[in-house]
């Protein structure tokens, strides 16, 4: 396929192949081409032609159908970390060559806006439109977990490869009638590329929801026809294991944006007689490596990625990745292909001369019975009060009190790491992909300061 100088917008052989399914009905690959088209036609004819498209869509076909349309109109999709108006209105300004693709009001008065609520439509067209391997396909964000979110470019030709190698690093060779269901967003890096381009190209189809709850992601599964894979996170995993909700037949779950135990993946896989694989990567280089959990720690990178260890630390490249990236984790190579994961380099903690990981700590803390989230934390020194920082946590644990948390952590670690203090919260700030922005977790340590003064 690298050969190749253009690629279509989607691999299905027939005009009538099932490319969707829109609010529980099959959407057929003729109609998303017809679609695509039709808001091509209608960005290339726009009287204020703009380079960049805000793909703010909530409803996946139709940021599917925007993104293709888009890239078929040589225009760039921007795909903000949210729809918040603060964060469209951030992003507004730094591209003012803009228009913003949308199915619902935004709000925020943004003068040039292309609505797409229309879709799916009833015409169709057939073949799919063909879009150059090198063209600036999209401009995704870095998730702003360790500081301001970071642009990087995405070409076309790139995302197609990461989806083929995604697909044969996952073993979904078939058959026809998978379908994917997504819990993340499709404007996060692995929910644009497990739960869109992974569909387009598999040729599988997609389904257009986005459903968080445990009840919704049962009710949404049952709407859709085939061998279904569910692509979700860690904390939305651990949710619906808690849940007790019947799910239905599941083929596989992928699951990606942050560590996930083998204890979790063993009772998914016994609770739904499934097999739940693992995607590693980041915004930067797009999906490096997967494995199966439950096999062990062992990744193995995908198809032309390989892993080189230089002396500012670990680097991905080849296959779909258009040039070498450094990773912001610490790996043990095995060889090229096959790697550890050994934590962050930003989460290694010194406390009493003694070293971890922020990884190791939040791995025995949700392994803890009865905790259903959490995360350590290490507050600035103003943040603690001048003194020198110590270690805090944050809990949901609502059936668990400090007391029996902090005699399971001592059992887990040396106390020299244990929280002081253990914060017990409802919730933590998680963003729709399950991870926490460093700027919420600062300010949820600052109010419990504030709190305790």
């Amino acid at each position: 396929m690298s050969g190749v100088l253009s690629v279509p917008i989607a691999s299905h052989a027939r005009p009538g192949d099932v490319l969707a399914w829109v609010d529980g009905r099959p959407v057929a690959a003729g109609t998303f081409v017809a679609d695509v088209r039709r808001l091509a036609a209608r960005l290339a004819g726009h009287e204020r032609a703009r380079r960049y498209v805000v793909n703010a869509c909530a409803d996946r076909y139709r940021f599917a159908a925007t993104l293709c349309a888009s890239a078929v109109a040589g225009r760039v999709s921007l795909l903000p970390s949210s729809r918040a108006p603060a964060v469209l209105a951030e992003l507004a300004a730094r591209y003012p060559d803009h228009i913003v693709a949308a199915d619902a009001d935004l709000g925020g008065g943004f003068s040039l806006r292309l609505a797409v609520d229309e879709i799916p439509g009833v015409e169709t067209a057939w073949p799919p439109p063909l879009i150059a391997r090198d063209a600036q396909a999209a401009i995704a964000f870095t998730s702003g977990s360790t500081g301001v979110p970071l642009p990087q470019v995405k070409l076309w030709g790139s995302l197609v490869d990461g989806a083929f190698g995604e697909r044969t690093g996952l073993g979904l060779e078939g058959p026809a009638d998978t379908v994917v269901v997504g819990t993340v967003s499709p404007q996060h890096m692995f929910g644009l590329e497990s739960t869109v381009m992974l569909p387009l190209c598999g040729p599988f189809a997609f389904s257009n929801a986005h459903p968080l709850h445990p009840e919704q992601v049962a009710a949404d599964l049952a709407t859709v026809r085939g061998h279904r894979v569910l692509v979700t996170t860690p904390v939305h995993l651990r949710a619906l294991a808690a849940s007790g909700v019947e799910l239905p037949p599941l083929a596989c779950i992928v699951c990606a944006t942050a560590p996930l135990t083998e204890e979790l993946a063993a009772r998914c896989e016994a609770l739904w007689h499934t097999r739940v694989l693992e995607i590693y990567g980041c915004t930067e280089t797009g999906q490096v490596a997967a494995r199966r959990t439950v096999d062990g720690p062992w990744w193995q990178a995908l198809q032309g990625v390989t892993l080189e260890e230089r002396d500012d630390g670990f680097w991905a490249g080849g296959g779909h990745i258009t040039a070498p990236a450094p990773l912001a984790d610490r790996l043990r190579l095995r060889d090229a292909r096959t790697f550890l994961l050994e934590g962050r380099n930003s989460d290694l903690v010194n406390v009493a001369g003694k070293r971890t990981s922020l990884a190791a700590l939040n791995h025995a803390l949700l392994a803890v019975d009865g905790v259903l989230d959490g995360t350590f934390f290490v507050p600035d020194a103003v943040q603690n009060g001048g003194r020198e920082a110590r270690l805090l946590a944050f809990v949901v644990a609502p059936q668990r009190t400090r007391t029996q948390i902090l005699a399971a952590l001592r059992s887990r670690m040396d106390p020299v790491f244990l929280p002081r203090p253990l914060v017990l919260v409802d919730a933590l700030p998680r963003n729709s992909t399950g991870k926490l922005p460093h700027a919420e977790l600062r300010a949820l340590a600052r109010d419990h300061v504030e709190r305790r003064a």
